[in-house]
């Protein structure tokens, strides 16, 4: 749920044209040592659809997974996104009409994707959603989901800060529209009644930055700062700072300056949703889907968090966020 690489667009990762047969081809391994088959080995192309925002590592992660796998199972893959719902939805449009042989897509605006999820199943190509939209995603006509059960997450978050004696956290929404960020607010204040929202526009961190330090400065009865993504903790980092405000952060989701600030004490805590997870198993479920008839979950969302991250694991974790895979 979060902003991302610069480019917004198509493009083509693994580049070779599929080839017939569904079959998966053996090949030597890359220059890289990493191994994995030929890009169009198996036959398959598929269309991975993100509502990525340019900023945000969040999605450097989401889509090194979906490369991996692609590069494992001889996908050609084709990566795009658009942090406009409306547009995504054409993005998807796009992926059908050019008769891609599978959709992983993002889910956190279910509304305005309705319509073009529809399509792709109505011209029998796949649909398998991640990240956002846990709750739609059946309803939609996806057939499998990986992602983090957002309503417990934030319920995880507010417990555990409750217990730390938190009183009127601030939640910081930095998407207009998303259900997953909505369910992670609600989820804090099921277990905090005193968590007040607050709107912020996350494609510019010099306006969140300004924005929470005027909250902060303004209400020194914020006792906690919840941010929903990585990028936004370092904004509400500068912001306490600016207010002296004596409020603590925690955040959803992870990058490799998160962790740095874990380990400096400058954040508590921070949940992850292993997005490399996310992006790396809907591709690969994907294939199995079209190789194989399979159907990874039985039915059910396969959740790949909440997962704490503190002091108390940041020296294990730190090591993986410099790899880009948490």
């Amino acid at each position: 749920m979060r902003r991302g690489l610069l480019t917004t667009g198509v493009v083509t990762v693994l580049a070779l044209a599929a080839c017939s047969g569904g079959g998966r081809d053996k090949s030597d391994a890359d220059d890289s040592g990493g191994g994995g088959n030929a890009p169009g080995s198996s036959g398959y192309t598929v269309a991975f659809i993100t509502h990525e925002t340019p900023g945000d590592t969040f999605w450097d992660k989401v889509r090194a997974g979906a490369e991996q796998a692609a590069k494992d199972e001889g996908v050609t893959l084709k990566y795009s996104n658009d942090p406009d719902a409306a547009k995504q939805a054409g993005l998807i449009q796009s992926a059908v009409d050019a008769k891609v042989n599978g959709i992983a897509t993002t889910l956190v605006t279910p509304d305005a994707l309705a319509g073009a999820v529809k399509s792709a199943t109505a011209a029998g190509v796949p649909v398998v959603g991640l990240n956002g939209g846990i709750d739609q995603y059946q309803k939609l006509g996806a057939l499998m989901y990986f992602g983090s059960d957002e309503t417990l997450a934030g319920e995880s978050i507010g417990k555990r800060i409750a217990g730390q004696g938190a009183k009127h956290p601030l939640c910081v929404i930095h998407q207009t529209g998303s259900v997953a960020l909505e369910a992670r607010c609600d989820g804090v204040k099921s277990a905090v009644p005193g968590t007040e929202n607050l709107q912020v526009n996350g494609a510019d961190d010099s306006a969140v930055t300004t924005t929470l330090q005027a909250k902060l400065a303004q209400d020194k009865s914020i006792d906690y700062v919840v941010t929903l993504g990585a990028p936004i903790a370092l904004d509400a980092i500068n912001a306490k700072q600016q207010a002296s405000s004596p409020a603590k952060i925690v955040t959803f989701d992870l990058n490799q300056e998160i962790a740095k600030r874990i380990k400096a004490g400058e954040v508590v805590f921070a949940i992850d949703q292993q997005p490399y997870v996310q992006g790396y198993m809907a591709v690969t479920s994907l294939y199995l889907y079209l190789k194989n008839g399979n159907d990874i979950g039985g039915g059910r969302p396969v959740l790949t968090g909440p997962s704490f991250v503190d002091q108390t694991n940041i020296d294990k974790i730190l090591p993986f966020t410099e790899k880009n895979t948490r």
